[in-house]
């Protein structure tokens, strides 16, 4: 697994878990607004879930589709897998060929390199995930799960269960 693989598999595992804690949560819970991120635990996984897409049709040249709001966790569970999939296909492909310093253009109608925009996307990611714990310990939720690479590497090698 080279560090590509890590960061990609990381950023896809860190949102999966939090997700999955997230199944319990009342529509109450989901949507209570806090002063971070943005402002819900939902809306904030949203904004995750549309970003990743977003910047997999910018670095492909298709159209962005415009931000919908999921209202269910296993909603937001299928999109996160498929537009993560397409994502860590398209990274992966890029890194395969020797692209990652070649540009294309973002949606400001910048230049930007391949490797600059994925490692945007899984910084982007890491950044809105500690929001959601955060959230989530703010409610008093009990086994709020750490999602950092340390314990990814654990849990990848088997040696811990979030």
């Amino acid at each position: 697994m080279d560090l590509l693989d890590r960061l990609l598999e990381h950023d896809r595992w860190g949102t999966a878990t939090l997700l999955e804690r997230s199944r319990g949560l009342t529509g109450d819970q989901l949507d209570q607004r806090f002063d971070i991120g943005h402002e819900t635990i939902l809306t904030t996984f949203n904004h995750i879930v549309y970003y990743t897409g977003f910047w997999t049709r910018v670095m492909t040249g298709e159209p962005a589709e415009n931000e919908r709001a999921d209202r269910s966790v296993a909603d937001l569970i299928d999109r996160h897998e498929r537009e993560y999939a397409r994502f860590a296909a398209l990274a992966r492909r890029i890194r395969n060929e020797d692209r990652l310093d070649e540009t294309f253009t973002d949606h400001f109608g910048e230049q930007m390199t391949f490797g600059g925009g994925i490692l945007h996307v899984v910084l982007h990611n890491a950044e809105h995930r500690t929001e959601i714990a955060h959230i989530m310990q703010r409610l008093g939720l009990p086994d709020v799960p750490e999602v950092d690479h340390g314990l990814f590497d654990f849990w990848r090698r088997g040696l811990f269960q979030p």
